[in-house]
């Protein structure tokens, strides 16, 4: 597919992330109002279509759909319905459209306003879906010959996280406090994590709610989009706390999202197949065809008041589970899904150093500190650290990108008298 000419001029270069093939829904406001509306990225504009709505120029249902501060009740209206509305703004958005003059009076700019969280999250799931990351910390604990779990070759390894701490990029993320354990104390103590990471993940957006088992064809389908995801992780809190349940307050600080989530039907020319399996999946996981994406992904780490370095340039394509397989197996215990529940890929990483998707891994639990452009070291995250996660796929003449996933952090809260010895 080549690129769509829209009347909105911005969107028409090739690398403009936000092109009339993308369209990609998400919240903003603008300056003086606290009033999340819905909007479409086009150009360097925002389509305010809660606006269009309000004025009668949208309408879907017998009830207002956009007049809410997230995406929920547009994902609620089902299958159909996104595809028609997606059809609507490419004939209103392209060039030609006889709507231009009406609907130029609802472009926002994008400087100017403030996202929000796209969608209400209902339920938080992540996986440890990429085999490259899953070797790889497994190597650092296990070494390489027990690197992957028994379990890994046939099955997508998750567990329930917290939607209450998704947030959106630019919230600024607080080094948390937990209980920390060195491999030379007897007891345990209290105190900031001192190796806080990141976790360069993709997020996808359930869109059809399911109460029984669903096929990976229909998980596919029940899939509304997907934004970038950082699972930020305190692997000093983990190591402590993680045997014999796995992570919990470790991952429980923050998960930070891209603005925008980018639909599946946008992401169509870019399908592309899991990595080879080096064991036959179960039936029900088998696919019925490709499953994944061609997406590139890089992380850049800004220390404080300083330029940013380039720590990991990687692919969505190295996921060994797609995120329709994660679907289909959180579904085999009868589990309900919901619209709006996140499913976390897990940390994709590729084969190579510079493709690796945390900084646990690039600098390998801290043996090696990973060199940044400025002279300085990283071995885990430090106050005042910013990270850039950004994703692009590159087509005919355009490119569908999926906003800044951004995220600094800040010193950890002083621990409270009574939490002190």
């Amino acid at each position: 597919m080549a690129l769509m000419k829209s009347w909105v001029e911005s969107a028409n270069s090739a690398d403009c992330p936000f092109p009339l093939n993308n369209l990609p829904y998400g919240v903003f406001s603008v300056a003086g109002s606290d009033e999340g509306r819905c909007g479409v990225a086009i150009g360097d504009q925002i389509l305010d279509v809660t606006g269009l709505e309000e004025d009668g120029h949208v309408k879907l249902g017998d009830h207002p759909v956009f007049d809410c501060e997230s995406w929920n009740d547009f994902m609620e209206l089902g299958a159909e319905t996104w595809a028609e509305f997606r059809v609507f703004l490419i004939e209103s958005l392209g060039e030609g459209s006889d709507k231009a003059v009406t609907f130029a009076e609802y472009l926002v700019p994008q400087a100017d306003v403030t996202m929000h969280l796209p969608i209400e999250v209902m339920e938080y799931t992540d996986f440890y879906a990429a085999k490259n990351h899953a070797f790889n910390v497994g190597s650092m604990f296990r070494g390489p010959e027990n690197a992957l779990p028994p379990n890994w070759l046939s099955i997508p390894i998750g567990y329930n996280g917290r939607a209450s701490s998704v947030v959106v990029s630019g919230t600024d993320v607080r080094r948390p406090l937990g209980q920390l354990k060195g491999p030379d104390d007897e007891l345990p103590h209290f105190a900031p994590s001192r190796r806080f990471d990141l976790e360069l993940e993709f997020g996808a957006i359930v869109g059809r709610a399911s109460d029984d088992m669903v096929s990976v064809e229909e998980a596919d389908d029940a899939i509304f989009g997907y934004v970038i995801l950082n699972d930020w992780s305190a692997r000093d809190i983990q190591a402590w706390e993680y045997q014999p349940l796995g992570p919990f307050q470790s991952k429980a600080t923050a998960t930070s999202i891209s603005p925008w989530i980018v639909t599946k039907a946008a992401l169509e020319p870019f399908r592309t197949s899991t990595p080879e399996r080096e064991r036959p999946l179960l039936p029900y996981l088998r696919e019925p065809g490709p499953m994944s994406y061609d997406i590139d992904l890089e992380v850049a780490l800004a220390p404080e008041g300083k330029d940013a370095t380039t720590l990991s340039r990687t692919n969505y394509k190295e996921l060994y589970y797609s995120a329709a397989q994660q679907l289909c197996h959180h579904t085999t215990s009868g589990c309900p899904m919901n619209v709006g529940d996140l499913l976390g890929s897990g940390t994709i990483s590729g084969p190579e150093k510079g493709a690796r998707g945390s900084l646990l891994e690039l600098g390998w639990g801290g043996k090696e500190p990973v060199k940044l452009d400025t002279g300085e070291e990283r071995s885990f995250l430090e106050d005042g650290d910013t990270l850039t996660l950004r994703a692009n796929a590159r087509g005919d003449g355009y490119t569908i990108g999926f906003g800044d996933c951004v995220g600094k952090v800040l010193p950890a809260r002083p621990i409270p008298d009574w939490a002190k010895e």
